[in-house]
């Protein structure tokens, strides 16, 4: 089953300093057929207009990924933490038994991003922040993979929660592909560019949720930047 979700179909708030738009049910927008996809909860498109941001609030038990698409985002965080994540790369936020953070963009040029939250497998955990760089171009025509709480995937920033953020670019006309599992949850946006999931052709900022596809491919219709998420 792949089912495409329109960018211009998602729940959305416009608040001046920040223009989201909801794949899922989040704060006012409430959509009871999409309230999480297995244990994917939250994809939040964001922009964030220059000098501004989310001041301190807390969170817990979540496990949250912010994928940087333009600008950068800074975080602090009540841990200690402090860090600027730019387009391309990655930070992952383990909420755990609490913490409290603030994510600003202090550059002269608007942020956009992906805010990504994932339901962990257990409640309770050490809360816990981190950020990478991943280059592209280590990406181009593959899914690598950015974000995960399964065994085996060496590098990638931990998260607890049996799922996976992942990367790809892949140029017009090539075709990248991911296999699954039997019973896992699949949610993929194109960041940049068109693609087409089966029969199903996807524009930039839209989501398709797939499940029951042993082999998810991805051929790419226009030059496409890439983000998959792999849940339970």
């Amino acid at each position: 089953m792949i089912e495409l979700r329109p960018f211009e179909g998602l729940g959305a708030a416009n608040h001046g300093w920040l223009d989201a738009h909801h794949h899922f049910s989040f704060a006012d927008y409430h959509e009871p057929a999409r309230t999480n996809w297995g244990r994917l909860r939250v994809w939040n498109d964001d922009t964030i207009a220059p000098r501004t941001g989310f001041p301190t609030h807390p969170h817990r038990d979540m496990e949250i990924v912010t994928y940087v698409r333009k600008g950068a985002i800074t975080h602090q965080d009540s841990l200690g933490n402090t860090g600027r994540t730019e387009a391309g790369d990655v930070q992952v936020m383990s909420a755990g038994t609490g913490i409290r953070h603030s994510e600003y963009n202090l550059e002269d040029e608007e942020t956009t991003l992906f805010q990504i939250w994932i339901i962990p497998d257990r409640r309770g955990e050490k809360p816990g922040w981190g950020a990478r760089p991943f280059p592209k171009d280590d990406r181009a025509g593959r899914f690598i993979t950015l974000a995960s709480g399964r065994e085996g995937d060496g590098d990638a920033l931990p998260i607890n929660a049996d799922a996976r953020v992942l990367g790809a670019t892949v140029k017009a006309g090539d075709t990248v592909t991911y296999a699954t599992e039997p019973g896992r949850h699949a949610y993929l946006v194109p960041a940049t560019g068109r693609v087409q999931v089966g029969e199903v052709e996807a524009k930039a900022r839209d989501g398709l949720a797939i499940t029951g596809i042993d082999t998810i491919t991805v051929t790419a219709l226009e030059d496409a930047e890439l983000v998959l998420v792999d849940a339970a």
